[in-house]
């Protein structure tokens, strides 16, 4: 597939776990067809002026909740591909934004995928409490992902390019169709 003749009136709203590979698939989606892409983790970084770890270490996981969550309500895109954030299905208000505009789609990968992509978590800015762990936050945030998406992707098992395709099977003729 090639960059698409028209914009969709929807975004492309990508959710999943960090390392899921929101940004990277959302990244080449949006050059392939032509998008604009939007990576909510930037986003908050730019506007608050610091990384999403400064915000934890400073303010705590609910300092950068409330960030994360000004900032899916702030977005005003049509026809853009949006990776947000790993934490951002803990935003309803959010989600229920996101969906107004967008088709979201959650990239499922297995968590023992995610543990070799992840390697240290200690300065991703991942909201985890102290002494959850990574499968502890898998367990929590499966069930959400899978509430707030459209459609789920299975990426388990495939590189960057089969997960690529798969995703533009499933979602370009539901954008641009």
């Amino acid at each position: 597939m090639t960059e698409t003749d028209t914009s969709p009136s929807l975004n492309l709203v990508l959710i999943g776990m960090p390392g899921s590979g929101k940004t990277t698939l959302g990244r080449r989606f949006a050059i392939r067809h032509g998008l604009a892409f939007v990576d909510t983790d930037t986003l908050i970084e730019r506007r608050h002026g610091k990384s999403l770890q400064e915000l934890v270490n400073e303010g705590g996981p609910d300092a950068l909740l409330a960030a994360e969550e000004s900032a899916l309500l702030a977005l005003d895109r049509r026809g853009a591909v949006i990776a947000t954030g790993g934490s951002a299905i803990y935003s309803d208000a959010g989600m229920r934004a996101l969906g107004r505009n967008g088709f979201r789609v959650f990239l499922d990968v297995p968590l023992a995928e995610l543990r070799q992509r992840l390697g240290d978590t200690a300065e991703r800015g991942l909201l985890i409490r102290r002494g959850q762990g990574l499968d502890a936050l898998y367990r929590e945030r499966l069930p959400l992902y899978r509430r707030h998406a459209d459609i789920s992707i299975d990426c388990g098992g495939l590189d960057e390019d089969e997960a690529l395709r798969t995703l533009e099977s499933r979602v370009v003729p539901r954008l641009f169709g």
